[in-house]
């Protein structure tokens, strides 16, 4: 890695990665009190597939990597829109997507040192007044 930011963005594609490849039932209950659009969800994970895309051009990620990476991005880009609509928990339990997408994300993760319980990244909490 030639960037200190590329060590954070991997690190946070990592932790993303995670978040996928985490069980339904700590999918669930990550956001706590707090609902998420499954919108919101796809967005996120198709940034991780174009910020990967970059890391894997300045080497943070190798070849073998990045065509895993690349498999978690199709599968998410063949959720339409209308399966994109309403709220995360729903979607977990009702489109096999998110459970293609766990097994996807767990092969990747099973590449990686260690195993692939990696901790759930930090819900980043919405600014005051935004509900």
């Amino acid at each position: 890695m030639h960037h200190l930011g590329d060590a954070n963005l991997r690190t946070w594609t990592l932790r993303v990665t995670a978040l996928l490849a985490a069980d339904t039932q700590d999918q669930l209950a990550w956001p706590g009190e707090r609902e998420l659009e499954t919108k919101d969800v796809v967005e996120v994970v198709e940034l991780m597939c174009r910020v990967s895309e970059g890391l894997a051009e300045r080497g943070a990620f190798g070849p073998d990597d990045q065509r895993q990476l690349r498999a978690n991005g199709r599968r998410i880009c063949e959720i339409d829109a209308t399966r994109r609509v309403g709220l995360w928990d729903n979607a977990l339990a009702t489109d096999s997507a998110w459970d293609d997408l766990r097994s996807l994300a767990r092969q990747f993760l099973l590449t990686r040192p260690g195993d692939w319980h990696q901790p759930l990244p930090r819900l980043v909490r919405p600014p005051m007044g935004d509900h």
